[in-house]
């Protein structure tokens, strides 16, 4: 299995960075095979989605709706309302597996490889791509 690890900045607010050249890049002549993104960390997530035609502002937008930025959350360390980054990998997995055929993604049309981050108190983060050939 081949890994890597990238660092990507996402800002001191709530974003939706798209990361799909980046796993093109190590997928690359790679052949066939499973591409596999996992982000090291307890406050961010992995999703596929549509992006630049504002689902991924609409993302955000369910995700301060379903997790507002209260105090409700018993998790207080941080910036206020923090205690629901922790909660957003339950709702936006760290993770997610993507086939490769012929070294290219073999992702939808409009499909996008986006890490999700609501944390601001964090703005840098790793993403590991893991390559595991068929």
């Amino acid at each position: 299995m081949r890994s890597e690890v990238i660092t990507v900045q996402t800002g001191s607010r709530p974003t939706v960075r798209d990361i799909t050249a980046e796993a093109e890049r190590f997928v690359s002549g790679q052949g066939d095979g499973l591409l596999h993104v996992f982000v090291p960390h307890a406050t961010a997530g992995l999703a596929i989605i549509e992006t630049g035609s504002g689902s991924d502002d609409d993302l955000l937008t369910a995700l301060d709706e379903l997790l507002p930025t209260d105090d409700r959350w018993r998790h207080r360390h941080g910036a206020p309302g923090h205690g629901r980054d922790h909660v957003l990998p339950a709702f936006v997995p760290p993770y997610a597996t993507v086939p490769v055929l012929a070294g290219r993604l073999a992702l939808g049309t409009w499909q996008s490889i986006c890490l999700v981050d609501t944390n601001g108190d964090n703005p840098t983060r790793k993403v590991r791509f893991s390559f595991l050939p068929a």
